[in-house]
């Protein structure tokens, strides 16, 4: 019996979960690059200046771009459509001074698109481009929908990745699976977190829900959509990197299938881990061939999967380490005989038990860490010989803070790549949230393309005349002062991302940083960083117009306002402790005011609202109660991470972030709670009480009251506003 038959026979006995996430995604066609994809592409991203694009393909090998041609009329040769689109993008850059990002964009373009001087050319000396975090879908958002993914796979074209992370879909899979295995569709749905804790469920760190059982019809809704992001990855020359099956199992699989062996993993951070299914027996073989084989049922072919064994603390039992590693890629050959498994070089991951037990020609490590610890000089050692592709994680858990430490990019990519007998043949994007820090995203983008000495002075020269349309003595100031500060940082002092803001952290005169494991100073001068704001402010008003603009403003005036936090606070303790109340009103009334300012200044721009993300996640449940645990979950992810137990482990504010109804409402909230108990205590001579910040934080995120979904207020009036606070406080 044909299968979407079979399984919508079984829905009628009792699943309508199975029907709709089998029919809808159970096809097993898979669109091919489409030789016009780059040019529908184009049109999504240029609109009607792309009409003056012709894309061609290069049929020879490499991966390499031309661009050529006469005013209006401009001819892109490129070896797929994700290199033609890097084409592309080079002309923007270099030509029409114009740019694309993930976070704002210019195209003011002339009516006639001008011609190159001269033939440009590129090539990747890379074969591997890798782009996305495992935890993308939990921080970046998990309830996007088409409209969002399809511009994203566009710019992401266009910036030269080809390799893909697509997790969407993979709880319907699961689900599907398993169900063939002995658990029932409802108790699956309790073990399956809701979206925005799903990527660490698959990373075997979590399981069950937070919120509520994941709703069905949003598990057949988030399999269609997972196949259509696949296919468009395809259609434009990439490749879609899967979840591979590497023994992830409910509770109690061995009372349902007898004979297995099962390994419980303990906790993470207060949440049950899922078991381990041993790798090495003929159960781990049967769940690996049926996940493999309804995956490409499900999602279309793949060459590529992700899997990390035993990811942050996973026990191995009494399971020989490099025994498991050859059984998970046993299963995997057996699936995809050509298959690359994807491996995260995370902490002590992964460990040489596992590279040299498997055909290290058929692993990639994409390196989280290549910029991150100055430990970490020769990669080639450290993993045998494994082909890896360096990589940077410049913000954890969605932070804002705005920088990277761009000099070791310059330095370190280069230097390793180069390396005689070195195994380095990619890179790897993978800040836990994407959508962030423009300036970073491009350059990291471009390592890939070029070749000899990266000079970060002039790079970022040229990207502010691309950024704004055009060259002005204060765009080029200000970034300068950005290059030599935000990202002018290295990995000598052992962090890899930017300090985070204190406005965000739970109240304590002690406090150092809002996430338990983000630095606890500045990386850079706070002062020397505020100039860049003037700069801004400066650039001539036919430059102000973009939203790149926009979103640099307010990066620059959002982080300059945020570093005045650490050089407050020191001084409201102060007060404090030498029971100055005056002193203390007027400094924590100078917090709050700055708080205040703050979310103004947030509420100006789309992508800095909490509101729209809360809307993102109502809009797929199919009832009332289903879109308020939606929402817990999207927001329980920012603020306490969901329990009790795991805030008290250090997970609460791991993915602070400055946005409008954050700043203004939770955070806000938890502040005015603790300047008004030091007061009352100063007045009491008393000790301050403790206040239960789990208590005040989940009923917050229960009902936080209504937040704002559209923009208000102009971006350069409130950050003239923070100027003139910023000069006079």
């Amino acid at each position: 019996m044909p299968l979407a038959r079979r399984t919508f026979l079984t829905a009628l006995t009792g699943s309508a979960l199975v029907s709709c996430a089998d029919a809808a995604a159970g096809r097993e066609d898979a669109a091919p690059p489409a030789p016009d994809a780059a040019a529908a592409a184009a049109r999504r991203l240029l609109g009607r200046h792309a009409e003056q694009l012709v894309f061609t393909p290069l049929p020879d090998a490499g991966e390499r771009f031309r661009v050529d041609g006469e005013p209006g009329r401009v001819r892109i040769a490129g070896s797929s459509p994700a290199v033609q689109l890097m084409g592309l993008r080079h002309y923007l850059k270099h030509v029409a001074h114009a740019n694309i990002s993930w976070a704002g964009e210019q195209l003011n373009l002339p009516e006639r698109l001008p011609a190159p001087p001269h033939p440009l050319t590129g090539s990747a000396h890379v074969p591997h481009r890798f782009v996305l975090n495992d935890t993308n879908d939990g921080y970046t958002g998990a309830y996007h929908d088409w409209a969002y993914w399809e511009r994203e796979l566009d710019v992401l074209a266009l910036h030269g990745f080809n390799e893909v992370l697509v997790y969407t879909g993979a709880d319907a899979l699961y689900h599907r699976v398993l169900r063939r295995f002995g658990y029932g569709e409802e108790e699956l749905r309790e073990w399956i977190p809701a979206p925005g804790h799903q990527p660490w469920w698959l990373l075997q760190n979590m399981a069950g829900p937070v919120g509520g059982p994941v709703p069905a019809g949003l598990l057949a809704r988030r399999a269609r959509l997972g196949r259509r992001i696949a296919d468009r990855v395809r259609e434009l020359g990439m490749k879609p990197v899967l979840p591979g099956y590497f023994g992830t199992v409910p509770p109690g699989f061995a009372d349902r299938n007898a004979g297995a062996h099962v390994v419980t993993q303990g906790e993470w951070y207060g949440y049950r881990r899922p078991d381990w299914l041993d790798p090495r027996g003929p159960h781990f073989a049967r769940v690996a061939a049926e996940f493999y084989r309804t995956q490409a049922e499900m999602f279309g072919p793949a060459e590529l999967f992700k899997m990390d064994l035993l990811h942050e603390g996973g026990k191995a039992g009494d399971v020989p380490v490099p025994d498991a590693a050859r059984g998970v890629e046993r299963a995997l050959r057996a699936a995809h005989p050509q298959a690359l498994w994807v491996i995260l070089g995370w902490r002590r991951n992964p460990p040489k038990a596992i590279v040299d037990a498997v055909d290290k020609t058929r692993m990639l490590v994409v390196d989280g860490i290549s910029d991150h610890y100055p430990t970490v000089t020769d990669r080639d050692a450290d993993w045998d010989g494994t082909p890896y592709a360096f990589g940077s994680i410049w913000n954890f858990g969605g932070h804002t803070t705005l920088g990277a430490n761009t000099p070791d990019w310059a330095r370190l990519y280069e230097q390793w790549r180069t390396r005689r007998g070195g195994a380095l043949r990619g890179t790897a994007l993978m800040p836990e949230a994407a959508d962030n820090n423009p300036a970073a995203f491009d350059l990291f983008a471009e390592l890939a393309w070029r070749t000899g000495e990266l000079d970060l002075a002039e790079w970022f020269e040229e990207w502010s005349v691309a950024r704004y349309g055009g060259r002005d003595p204060e765009a080029v100031a200000a970034w300068e002062v950005l290059r030599r500060t935000a990202y002018g940082t290295t990995r000598e002092d052992g962090w890899g991302e930017g300090a985070d803001g204190l406005f965000g952290a739970r109240p304590a005169l002690t406090a150092r940083s809002a996430a338990s494991w983000s630095p606890k100073q500045l990386r850079y001068d706070a002062a020397e960083f505020e100039s860049a704001l003037d700069h801004l402010l400066a650039v001539r008003p036919a430059l102000r117009t973009s939203s790149a603009y926009r979103r640099d403003l307010l990066d620059v005036a959002r982080q300059a306002l945020s570093n005045r936090s650490r050089a407050l606070l020191p001084r409201i303790k102060e007060a404090y402790e030498s029971k100055d109340a005056a002193g203390l009103d007027g400094l924590s009334g100078e917090w709050l005011t700055a708080m205040d300012l703050l979310e103004r200044l947030l509420a100006t721009d789309a992508g800095h609202l909490l509101g729209r993300w809360v809307a993102d996640a109502r809009a797929w449940g199919a009832s009332e109660a289903e879109r308020d645990r939606l929402a817990y979950d999207q927001l329980s992810l920012v603020t306490s991470w969901g329990t009790r137990a795991g805030a008290d482990a250090g997970l609460h504010d791991y993915a602070n972030r400055e946005w409008a109804g954050l700043v203004g409402g939770l955070y806000r909230t938890r502040w005015a709670t603790y300047f008004a108990e030091l007061r009352a205590a100063l007045d009491a001579g008393r000790a301050p009480r403790p206040t239960d910040w789990f208590a005040l934080e989940d009923a917050w995120v229960r009902d936080p009251g209504e937040l704002r979904t559209r923009p208000t207020g102009d971006t350069y009036a409130v950050a003239v506003q923070v100027r003139a606070h910023l000069n006079g406080a």
